[in-house]
C-alpha cells in the first residue's frame, strides 16, 4: 500500500513556516543594519582630504555644541522628571491626581513645534518683549533679555518634551520600593530629603539612567530643533554637507561620527541595565507611606509639578492656537489635504510595515531562542538609536549607487533609461522609517508578549497548530490591545519625525512636519503654527494611552 505523496508536504509544514519565519526576522535585522554599514563604508572611503577640512573648520564646533546639548539636556530632564516623580509618588498636595498624569502631556509636542511657539512669544517681536518695552518705554537697546535662538533655548526645548522619558520610569521605580528602607532611614535621624538622596534615588538609578539615556538619544537625533534656532550640530551639518554643499562624503563622515556616539550610549544603556539590580515589588514588606503637604510645602509641590505642564504643554498650545487663528492657513484647501494625506498615507503604512517587522523578530525569538535570533532582535533595535539623518545618509548612499549603476548598464545594453528606481521613492522612506522606529513597535510587542504563557503554545502545538497558526490564532489575538499600542506609536512618530523625511521625500511630496518647518524657516511662524497643531493634535493619541496606563498604576 503506497503512502499518500500529499502527507510530505502536511509533515514539513512546521519546519517550512519556522524557515519562513527565520528568514523574515533576518532580512529584518539586515535592513536594520544595512545604513549603518553604508554609512561606514561611504565615510572610510570618502578620502582623507573631506576629513581634514571637517577637522580644521566645523568638526570641532559640531562636537562641542553637540555635546554641550546633551549635558544640559541630561541635567533638566533629570531634574524635572525625577523630581516631579518624587513628588507625586511619594507626597500628597491639591491636585497631585491630575498632575501625575497632566505630566506625560508634552511627550506628545516635537521639540521643534515649541520652538516655533516660543519664538513667536519671546522674541524680539514677540508680546513679551513688546509688553515690556510699553510698560517700560525701554528702546531695543536699553535692556537684556535672553535670546531663544542659541544653545540654551534649544536645550530648553528639549528638556519641556524629553523629561517624560525620565519621569514614567522614575515614577514606575518609585512605586515600586519597599517603604522598609525609607523608613529606616528616616527611624536613624535621617530626614525626608536626606533619605531620599541615600535610599529611593540609588534604588531607582537603573530606571532614571535609562530615561536619562533615552532622552539623550532623541537629543542628538534633533533636527528641527537646532537647526531653526541656528545651533550647529551633527544633525544640522550631516543636511548641510547633503543639501548645501553637494559632498556625500562630508555628509557621510558627519553621520558616521554621529552614528559612533549613538552606539557608543546604546552600549552604555545596555551595559549599565544589565548590570543593574532591580527591587522586586513582589516582595516588598511595606508599601511606601505617602508624606501629607500642608500649606508652603504643599503649594511649592504644586508649583513644581505644574510648570513643566504649564510650559511644556498649555502654554504652547495657547500660543500656537493664537498664532493659527492669526495665519491665512486654510486646512481644508486642496494643497493643505494633500500635505494631512501624503502625512497619514506615509504614517499609515510605516506604522504597519514596522508592527509585522517586530511581529517576525519578536516571535521568531520566543519560538527559537539562540544566538541567531536574539542578535536578530538586537540589531533590528539600534535603529532607535540612530539619527533620522544618519539612516537617510546610509539608505541614500547604497541605493544611488544602485540606481546610477543598473540606469548606466540599461542605456548601454538596450539603450534604454531607467532614472532613479528607488531612491526617492516613498517606498525607501517606508523604509528609514522601518529602521528608525522598529525598537519602539518591539518593545510594545514584547511588553505584550510576556502576557502570554508558555503553556498555551504547548497546547496550541499538542493540537496540531504550526507556528504561524499559533501566532496567528492564540497570540495576535491576545496581543491585540499591545499591538494597536505599537501601531499608534509608531504611526505618531512618523507623524512627527523631520530630518529623514527631510532628506529622503519624493519631490514635491510634502508632509505637515516638512511644511512647518518651510514655514518656519521663510520667518512664517503663525502658518507653521497651523501644521505644527495638526502633529500635537496627532500625537496625543499615544500619550492619551500612556496618561491611562498611569492613572492605573496606583
Amino acid at each position: 500500500m503506497s503512502v499518500p505523496t500529499t502527507d510530505l508536504p502536511l509533515k514539513n509544514k512546521p519546519r517550512d513556516s519556522a524557515r519562513g519565519l527565520a528568514a523574515a526576522a533576518v532580512l529584518v535585522a539586515v535592513i536594520c543594519a544595512l545604513p549603518m554599514v553604508a554609512v561606514v563604508v561611504a565615510a572610510l572611503t570618502g578620502g582623507t582630504e573631506t576629513v581634514q577640512h571637517l577637522m580644521d573648520t566645523v568638526l570641532g564646533r559640531y562636537a562641542v555644541t553637540t555635546l554641550a546639548l546633551v549635558v544640559l539636556v541630561s541635567v533638566g530632564t533629570f531634574a524635572i522628571g525625577v523630581g516631579a516623580a518624587w513628588l507625586v509618588t511619594m507626597t500628597r498636595f491639591p491636585g497631585v491626581r491630575w498632575l501625575e498624569v497632566a505630566l506625560v502631556l508634552p511627550l506628545a509636542f516635537p521639540a521643534y513645534v515649541l520652538a516655533y511657539a516660543y519664538t513667536d512669544l519671546l522674541d524680539h517681536p514677540g508680546i513679551v518683549q513688546t509688553t515690556l518695552r510699553e510698560i517700560t518705554g525701554w528702546g531695543p537697546r536699553d535692556y537684556w533679555f535672553p535670546d531663544i535662538r542659541s544653545l540654551g533655548g534649544a536645550a530648553a526645548m528639549l528638556v519641556l518634551v524629553l523629561y517624560p522619558y525620565v519621569y514614567l520610569l522614575a515614577r514606575a521605580a518609585f512605586l515600586q520600593q519597599s517603604g522598609t528602607t525609607f523608613l529606616a532611614a528616616r527611624a536613624l535621624g535621617s530626614s525626608a530629603f536626606s533619605a531620599f538622596f541615600k535610599v529611593s534615588l540609588p534604588l531607582a538609578r537603573p530606571a532614571i539612567a535609562a530615561g536619562v539615556l533615552l532622552a539623550v538619544m532623541e537629543t542628538i537625533a534633533d533636527f528641527g530643533t537646532v537647526a531653526y534656532f541656528g545651533v550647529q550640530t551633527f544633525a544640522t551639518g550631516i543636511y548641510t554637507a547633503w543639501f548645501s554643499m553637494f559632498d556625500r562624503a562630508a555628509a557621510a563622515q558627519l553621520a558616521l561620527c554621529l552614528l559612533s556616539f549613538a552606539l557608543l550610549l546604546a552600549m552604555l544603556e545596555r551595559f549599565q541595565r544589565g548590570k543593574a539590580k532591580y527591587h522586586d515589588p513582589a516582595r516588598r514588606s511595606q508599601a511606601m507611606p505617602p508624606m501629607e503637604l500642608r500649606g508652603w510645602y504643599a503649594a511649592l509641590a504644586a508649583v513644581a509639578c505644574g510648570i513643566p505642564v504649564l510650559f511644556g504643554a498649555v502654554l504652547p498650545v495657547v500660543v500656537l492656537f493664537n498664532m493659527g487663528l492669526g495665519s491665512e492657513q486654510d486646512l481644508l484647501s486642496p494643497r493643505y489635504l494633500g500635505f494631512i494625506r501624503n502625512s497619514v498615507t506615509l504614517a499609515g503604512i510605516a506604522a504597519g510595515v514596522t508592527v509585522v517587522a517586530a511581529i517576525c523578530v519578536g516571535f521568531y525569538k520566543r519560538l527559537h531562542p539562540g544566538q541567531l535570533s536574539s542578535g536578530s532582535a538586537y540589531v533590528a533595535r539600534l535603529g532607535y538609536a540612530v539619527p533620522g539623518g544618519v539612516i537617510a545618509v546610509g539608505l541614500l548612499v547604497p541605493f544611488a549607487a544602485f540606481d546610477n549603476a543598473f540606469d548606466a548598464w540599461m542605456r548601454a545594453t538596450f539603450d534604454i533609461s531607467t532614472g532613479l528606481l528607488v531612491t526617492g521613492s516613498i517606498w525607501l522612506l517606508i523604509v528609514a522609517y522601518l529602521v528608525r522606529f522598529l525598537a519602539a513597535a518591539l518593545g510594545a510587542y514584547e511588553g505584550g508578549q510576556s502576557m502570554v504563557h508558555a503553556n498555551m503554545d504547548a497546547a496550541a502545538r499538542s493540537l496540531g497548530q504550526t507556528p504561524i497558526g499559533t501566532l496567528r490564532r492564540v497570540h495576535l489575538p491576545i496581543l491585540a490591545p499591545s499591538l494597536l499600542t505599537a501601531l499608534l506609536i509608531v504611526f505618531v512618530d512618523v507623524m512627527k519625525e523631520l530630518p529623514a523625511t527631510l532628506i529622503m521625500r519624493p519631490f514635491n511630496y510634502d508632509t505637515l512636519a516638512v511644511q512647518a518647518y518651510r514655514l518656519a524657516s521663510d520667518e512664517r511662524l503663525e502658518g507653521a503654527a497651523v501644521p505644527s497643531l495638526i502633529i500635537v493634535a496627532m500625537g496625543l493619541l499615544p500619550v492619551i494611552l500612556i496618561c491611562r496606563q498611569v492613572g492605573r498604576q496606583r
